[in-house]
């Protein structure tokens, strides 16, 4: 793994970046986290992908769990979303590597454009 010089900042950093992206959102701090991880950081691709998801997931509770303390958080609604959530993990975790990293990037900026255009026009 190449790292760049003064990489403990530069990854507290996109963590915090990240973790405002979860925090405004309820999410996307992965999106954020990857380009990030892979240009500013220094990470290969696959490193990139797999820290983001190991980052995400603490993210993630976190910003449940304000959520839900405020009262905008209904876990019964949750469910079955969560439930597809873990299928489509643990599928996409076994194929991680196997895939063609070019595609797997060009499916990346794909998912990255698509939730930017609905984000402005929907």
């Amino acid at each position: 793994m190449q790292k760049k010089s003064g990489s403990k900042f530069r990854s507290a950093v996109a963590g915090g970046a990240a973790g405002l992206a979860n925090g405004f959102f309820g999410g996307g701090g992965g999106m954020l986290l990857v380009p990030l991880l892979t240009r500013w950081c220094g990470l290969d691709q696959r490193q990139a992908f797999a820290t983001s998801i190991a980052v995400i997931l603490p993210l993630c509770v976190l910003s449940s769990a304000i959520y839900w303390f405020r009262g905008g958080l209904d876990f019964l609604l949750a469910l079955p979303y969560l439930v597809g959530g873990l299928i489509g993990g643990f599928l996409g975790g076994r194929m991680f590597k196997k895939l063609n990293m070019v595609w797997l990037r060009r499916a990346f900026a794909l998912l990255i454009l698509y939730g930017g255009v609905k984000a402005l026009f929907f």
